[in-house]
């Protein structure tokens, strides 16, 4: 599947239009793009300063189904998801693991882009990085600057200090997303829960509470509701992470480089910002606000995935509840993970456990097992590309209302299970008149709803990784008794209060990339 534009036809014209839900509105309305045929939308991606877990893939995940139904829709999708690879987490993690920050950006950048590519995430059309777009930054801020909503911070000698504040009083839409009270106190339901989660790792993989860049609170601002678009270093950062502006030395606030990036490939409005629920406030309400302010239009629609919880809490590094990847994948197919995340709504919670993994692998087992037996009874196989070319008219009705419903692929996966019933009572009959052609076209029907949600299990996507999953299991297990041993033997020193031994194997483990959690219930490990 590309994201190549087809003009509508009729086939399409049939089909009931799409609904959104809209976090600025709080209501589900129809979908009218800016541009016919087109759509344009910008989701925030990682902060590159860890591996990932789950959590922050679901968002990938959840943006990459609905990017699919827009292409079945037959729109040309432009799809951003960025990269920032500068922040102070980045900074500070780096500097104390002894690495260049941009080295430690670039390596785990490449652990998310695995991670996305195991899971059968589409790559985004265009995935730019915070840094090469400072020119953007500095042109976006004097914007704001000449339009009277932005100041530049003087330093003692009254020179440009390299700290410049958005003026929140001089903008009074501000909190038109999140619909805050002065600006300060979330109003509506969904903020008030992300309140509620309190500390947490949001989408883009930082620890945050309702995330607030560092230099937000900073003394020197004319009003606590102000925020950094521009941070003067600190004496800590290198050389290396600081640039030249006409407002002083230093590098971007957290917020600005969502607005600089999205303008430069979306341009001024664009029809979809998306990003995790956890970043609607701070983040998202400061981009749309800063935009704006430059004179700028911005998102039309505002869509957030919901967080993925473990026994009840948000998945987070602070809970010690956080999975990687690469653990997950080691005991489970990379279908099955995917299958759990896209398999549920992307505005629901998302209970991550062994009840949803194996939900996932009953249905993996249902959907292959009757491919497996209708491929032996059709005499004309089933190619990728006639799976993609398959009209959406042609899809079942259900399948098709319940995506056109704000992408309500809980319905859809109800109506992939009722073809497969379907196919199934076709199995029954076969060999009579009629029988091998309907079931062909059934399980033509089914693979492109399967298609929809990534999940064709003949798509060579998958054959490849099933390939690999059974070595990389054996490689996990092996690597996780010899780890154990270590684990064990550090348990014991430390009951034994031989701290300088349990310190050692802590020690031993990290230089091999080995980071060790310690919990009430035990220590665990992951790959750094």
């Amino acid at each position: 599947m590309t994201d190549s534009h087809k003009p509508h036809d009729s086939s399409v014209s049939q089909v009931p239009q799409l609904r959104l839900y809209d976090t600025a509105t709080h209501q589900i309305t129809p979908f009218t793009p800016i541009h016919a045929g087109e759509v344009g939308i910008y989701v925030c991606g990682a902060t590159v300063q860890s591996s990932p877990h789950i959590g922050h893939i679901r968002a990938a995940v959840a943006f990459d189904v609905i990017r699919r139904w827009f292409m079945r829709l037959e729109y040309h999708v432009t799809f951003i998801r960025n990269v920032t690879d500068i922040d102070d987490k980045i900074l500070d993690k780096s500097r104390a693991a002894g690495q260049q920050w941009w080295e430690r950006a670039y390596i785990y950048e490449r652990e998310f882009t695995h991670a996305y590519e195991r899971l059968g995430v589409l790559a985004p059309s265009y995935e730019p990085r915070a840094t090469g777009h400072i020119s953007d930054m500095i042109d976006l801020i004097q914007r704001i600057l000449d339009n009277g909503h932005a100041y530049v911070i003087p330093d003692a000698d009254g020179n440009p200090s390299g700290n410049v504040y958005f003026d929140v009083p001089s903008w009074p839409q501000y909190g038109e997303l999140t619909h805050q009270q002065a600006g300060t106190q979330a109003a509506d339901e969904s903020a008030a829960l992300a309140d509620k989660m309190g500390p947490s790792v949001d989408s883009t993989g930082d620890d945050k509470y309702n995330p607030v860049d560092a230099a937000d609170l900073a003394e020197d601002k004319h009003d606590p509701r102000d925020f950094a678009l521009w941070k003067a270093p600190k004496d800590t950062d290198p050389q290396t992470a600081r640039w030249k502006t006409p407002f002083g030395i230093g590098r971007p606030g957290w917020h600005l480089e969502c607005s600089a990036m999205s303008h430069r490939y979306l341009g001024a409005d664009f029809d979809i910002h998306g990003g995790g629920l956890d970043l609607r406030f701070p983040h998202h309400e400061n981009e749309m606000a800063q935009s704006k302010a430059a004179g700028w239009g911005f998102a039309h629609h505002w869509m957030h995935s919901a967080w993925v919880t473990a026994k009840g809490e948000k998945m987070s590094k602070s809970l010690g509840n956080g999975l990687s990847v690469d653990s997950i994948l080691a005991e489970h197919s990379a279908w099955v993970v995917r299958y759990a995340m896209a398999s549920v709504q992307y505005r629901s919670m998302l209970e991550w456990g062994s009840q949803t993994l194996s939900e996932a692998e009953h249905a993996h087992e249902r959907i292959t097992n009757f491919i497996d037996r209708s491929d032996a009874l059709i005499h004309e196989p089933i190619s990728v590309d006639e799976v993609n070319a398959l009209p959406v008219s042609d899809f079942p009705a259900e399948f098709i209302s319940s995506m056109n419903e704000d992408f309500n692929v809980s319905g859809a996966t109800a109506s992939i299970f009722t073809t497969i019933r379907q196919g199934n009572a076709l199995l029954d009959a076969a060999n009579t008149p009629n029988a091998n052609a309907q079931l062909r076209a059934l399980v033509l029907q089914l693979r492109a709803m399967l298609d929809v949600l990534g999940l064709d299990p003949l798509n060579a996507q998958w054959l490849e990784s099933d390939t690999h999953a059974d070595a990389s299991s054996q490689e996990h297990d092996a690597l996780d008794s010899l780890i154990g041993e270590r684990l064990a033997k550090r348990t014991e020193a430390r009951k034994n209060k031989d701290f300088a031994q349990a310190d050692a194997i802590r020690d031993e483990l990290g230089k091999a990339g080995i980071v060790i959690e310690d919990t009430p219930h035990g220590s665990s490990w992951s790959m750094e």
